[in-house]
């Protein structure tokens, strides 16, 4: 596999906006914890002095064909729901920054084998970390038609999660699903609205419980509490209403309900100091510059 250039690997969403949210101290540890092309981490490097560090998070391997030769950058290949245990094994107690952008790259998405999109038919893969057993066609073909209505409905929002589950099961009982084209296929026999929404919403259910995305996320957010230094700043960078809902709520109310919680005392805990009370997204020129950028939300706090 040829290497790629940042530019074709991923564009870098909000990138300016993000990297001015980490308030960046020249001799300061941060933290990108999705280091995908490397495009905000090379910002980030940018404005570091001679004395500055930066460790990177990745778990995907094509990612390491993008790694920075900085003697002040480390490379992780891991979830970034291991950001603690990795920090602790370089040396790193604290940081003054942590950046999550949590958009699936350009790349991932543009290659046919990976099985992220339904613009191509390729395996049915969807795997970030391809290291790992379970696959989109594992999930497919094990799952309980409840169990499958119930990641329809909670991570793809799909309206009709029973009729689709239903018809899965069906199908794969002539025949196992393996390909994109398989999934694509019963999806379209059963569509609710438009096609390219309808897709998008079954697409992303499979790959979010593939991953484990929303208890990964909900790991960092824990986590980053723990590193982060008084003064420290989380930037998380959401695409879709569920993973801006848990990173609204934590940075608000240090737990991932929609109200704070109470100690034993009636005090309430609180990690973060809002730096946005509402979103910051995407400019118009950006939006139509990179489509992909269109539902970004980037949401800032600050470690009290």
């Amino acid at each position: 596999m040829e290497k790629s250039t940042d530019s074709f690997y991923h564009t870098s969403v909000l990138l300016q906006e993000s990297v001015d949210a980490l308030n960046i101290r020249p001799d300061g540890v941060y933290v990108d914890a999705t280091f995908g092309g490397g495009g905000h981490s090379k910002e980030i490097l940018d404005r570091l002095g001679a004395d500055g560090r930066l460790i990177g998070f990745d778990q995907d391997e094509d990612a390491q064909q993008n790694a920075l030769l900085d003697e002040r950058f480390t490379l992780v290949q891991a979830n970034f729901c291991e950001l603690k245990r990795f920090l602790r094994l370089h040396g790193v107690q604290q940081v003054n920054g942590i950046l999550a952008d949590l958009g699936v790259s350009s790349w991932q998405f543009d290659v046919a084998e990976r099985g992220f999109s339904f613009r191509f038919d390729g395996p049915l893969d969807m795997r970030m970390n391809r290291q790992q057993e379970t696959d989109a066609a594992m999930l497919l073909n094990s799952y309980s038609a409840e169990q499958l209505q119930q990641m329809f409905s909670n991570y793809g929002e799909v309206r009709n999660a029973k009729t689709l589950a239903n018809a899965i099961a069906e199908v794969r009982n002539v025949k196992p699903l393996n390909t994109i084209a398989d999934l694509k296929n019963i999806a379209q026999q059963c569509r609710m609205g438009e096609e390219h929404k309808y897709l998008a919403q079954v697409f992303q259910a499979v790959r979010m419980e593939v991953n484990g995305e929303l208890a990964a996320l909900e790991s960092l957010l824990q986590q980053s509490a723990e590193v982060l230094a008084p003064g420290g700043r989380l930037a998380v960078i959401t695409f879709h209403s569920l993973e801006d809902r848990l990173v609204k709520n934590f940075m608000k109310h240090s737990t991932f309900n929609d109200e704070p919680e109470k100690d034993i005392y009636g005090n309430f805990s609180k990690y973060f100091r809002l730096m946005t009370k509402k979103p910051i997204e995407p400019t118009e020129k950006e939006k139509k510059e990179n489509s992909r950028s269109r539902s970004a939300k980037l949401r800032i706090a600050e470690k009290t």
